[in-house]
């Protein structure tokens, strides 16, 4: 068979391919092509809401599908529905899930190609673009350690190659040698931004010789060239496991979504480019040597164009999402059945940093695929030693030292979640949590809500002040998480405690924010079961009882009400350690309150927008006819935390309890 060039020039060489394959490239081509024709056409009719086109850039999406097996995962992006149709997902629940129907992959909380499949082996994006790359490590990452041999591919645009997620991902892959092909979809503007406001590099594969990667440049439209140079790569990583960035040199031929046109566009580029038309030249090849004649192209176009209306029948008929609140609520978390491990006799005293790792490590045992990744935290052990011992113990593939790249490692632990492994990432200190903000709660948070797929994560976030590390090392951040639907968050005050919580917070297949008091890591110490054992979630401690004031706290604070109820022995109170802050123990603390008739709130972060008014306002709202007193809460000044320890101490809520204490009493 000849090399020959399409009607427009474009070289087609087509090497070991038969005319079966030929084909099925033109097809699976052809079949995204007539579904957003049909879409644009139901736009303007108002029956779907909005629309990312790919018109022109067909032949990555089913190149780089084609030439990955089907038991490898996909991440792609909105503009490429040819990953989606090419996987044979069936049309009428793409439909679906475009017009927001019961039946799509995301039952109406989420649009377009906002969503993934583990039926399909397809990872859907969300609209921050880069965290999907390092998913994609997570991904790659347990290929490598199941010996797998898989290939794991991730779309992005150049405009998204400018996000820091892009870098952190690109070099976690390298350092890692993760089988991840890195697809960037270079089609010349980011929204109406051009490339050359975009990166001022001549190309964006050379960005990978700063990472130590392999790349490669390919004709984004040439269909043949994509899925013959794809499938060579593809296959070579399988062999010999690495990261390789890919650059499709293509063009979007109509607007980011329909409504921002693309007047932005010199007219004579768009000429330029539409005689690059992916599928009209392979067509046209295929009819120039023979393969495909009028009557086979016919007979083609009205089998897909069958199937489409076919399928929209079903959606359209439909009846659309009925509201149940019981069903949105109950799909925020996965379900967990909470199971019981008992602690025997034999216990030990140990400090509350003994009993995280004593539980860590025990964890690592139960779970003999449990990762653990974090800074520093192999042959160092962490910076505070929690993980000393365990490379020995467990080896380097379970206990990974990673880059100072947060956001890349949360990705990654989602990663892992989607291929079924269990993961721990330290975060060095929870005040470093920002750089890693974005994939917390926007991906591991929702991404059960949105698709059913679990984040099987738990990050462990040493915080807190009383050590005088000022403002960028004592931050105790809870509130920023108990907020966000979809994320646990456990805080536990005593060795004991945070032995059976942390052991529940691995085994719960939910995300979970662990938060470790660092000024409690060595000052508090207890008698603490041997053996592995856990406790529940939602269920507070009642450490003293009394019935003239409830007293509710949590971390370091509930050593301060200790002390204050020490130093006072006449006040009579109740003491509440809520232990856990998502799942909140309501019923404890109303219970409380309907016996004392007052309350006082007493946490270690600065007042607005903290747990204690939330819980205030519970209590107002729930317990309100049993009150004899306002609810009271106490917390750290408004300030960020001071270095110099004077200037902490005078931050600190501990020194304005007793005081506050005795007003509500006096009330």
């Amino acid at each position: 068979m000849s090399e020959t060039k399409s009607l427009f020039n474009m070289d087609y060489h087509i090497k070991d391919l038969d005319k079966k394959e030929l084909i099925q490239l033109y097809i699976n081509m052809l079949k995204p092509r007539m579904i957003e024709e049909k879409m644009l056409i139901l736009l303007r009719q108002g029956k779907v809401s909005k629309w990312f086109s790919g018109i022109g850039q067909e032949a990555i999406s089913v190149g780089v599908t084609m030439a990955m097996q089907k038991n490898e995962y996909i991440l792609p992006m909105h503009r490429n529905l040819g990953v989606f149709t090419t996987r044979d997902i069936p049309l009428h629940r793409l439909f679906a899930q475009w017009q927001g129907k019961a039946s799509g992959f995301t039952k109406g909380r989420d649009r377009s190609f906002h969503f993934g499949t583990q039926d399909y082996k397809i990872v859907g994006m969300i609209s921050h673009l880069g965290p999907q790359l390092g998913v994609a490590d997570g991904i790659g990452l347990a290929s490598n350690l199941k010996n797998k041999n898989e290939v794991t591919t991730v779309f992005t645009g150049e405009g998204g190659t400018s996000e820091g997620d892009f870098h952190e991902a690109l070099n976690v892959a390298s350092v890692w040698k993760l089988p991840v092909m890195f697809c960037v979809e270079n089609n010349g503007y980011g929204l109406s931004t051009p490339t050359n406001e975009q990166y001022n590099c001549k190309n964006i594969a050379d960005r990978a010789a700063g990472y130590g990667m392999e790349s490669h440049i390919i004709d984004g439209n040439n269909i043949i060239e994509v899925y013959t140079k794809v499938r060579d790569i593809a296959e070579s990583i399988r062999k010999t496991p690495r990261p390789v960035l890919i650059e499709f040199k293509t063009f979007r031929m109509r607007g980011h979504e329909e409504a921002s046109g693309t007047k932005y566009v010199p007219q004579d580029l768009m000429d330029a480019w539409a005689k690059k038309d992916p599928v009209v030249n392979f067509q046209s090849f295929l009819k120039g040597e023979g393969l495909l004649n009028e009557v086979e192209e016919v007979s083609i176009k009205e089998g897909i164009l069958k199937e489409i209306n076919e399928n929209l029948d079903i959606a359209f008929n439909e009846i659309d999402i009925i509201p149940d609140e019981t069903n949105e609520l109950n799909d925020v978390y996965q379900y967990f059945e909470y199971e019981e491990f008992t602690q025997k006799n034999d216990t030990k005293e140990v400090r509350l940093i003994d009993a995280i790792s004593d539980g860590l490590k025990q964890s690592m045992q139960q779970h003999d695929d449990l990762v653990i990744m974090g800074q520093d935290i192999a042959e160092y052990g962490g910076v505070f030693k929690i993980t000393e011992g365990f490379v020995e113990a467990f080896g380097k593939d379970r206990v990974r030292n990673t880059p100072i790249c947060e956001s890349a490692i949360v990705e990654a632990a989602m990663g892992l979640s989607i291929a079924g492994i269990k993961s721990v990432m330290e975060m060095q200190f929870a005040d470093f949590v920002t750089s890693g903000f974005n994939p917390v709660v926007n991906y591991l948070a929702k991404s059960y809500y949105r698709w059913n797929q679990n984040a099987d994560v738990v990050i462990r976030m040493p915080c807190g002040g009383g050590v005088a590390a000022g403002p960028f090392h004592s931050q105790t951040n809870e509130a920023w998480f108990t907020k966000t639907p979809g994320l646990k968050v456990v805080y536990p005050a005593f060795p004991y405690d945070a032995k059976g919580l942390l052991a529940t917070a691995i085994n719960d297949p939910n995300p979970v924010l662990f938060f470790e008091h660092k000024g409690l890591y060595r000052s508090i110490r207890q008698e603490v079961p041997v053996d592995y054992y856990t406790l529940p979630f939602g269920k507070a401690s009642v450490l003293k009882e009394g019935k003239d004031v409830t007293i509710i706290a949590y971390g370091a604070a509930v050593h301060w009400a200790l002390e204050t109820l020490d130093a006072n022995p006449s006040i009579n109170a109740d003491l509440i350690d809520l232990r856990t802050l998502q799942p909140l123990d309501t019923e404890t603390i109303y219970a409380s309150v309907k016996k004392t008739g007052r309350a006082i709130v007493l946490q270690e972060d600065s007042l607005f927008g903290g747990m204690a008014s939330d819980i205030s306002a519970l209590i107002m709202e729930h317990c309100f006819e049993y009150l004899d007193a306002p609810v009271k809460r106490v917390a750290s000044m408004e300030t960020p935390i001071p270095f110099a320890s004077q200037l902490e101490d005078q931050y600190l809520a501990k020194g304005k309890f007793e005081a506050a204490l005795k007003d509500v009493l006096a009330y």
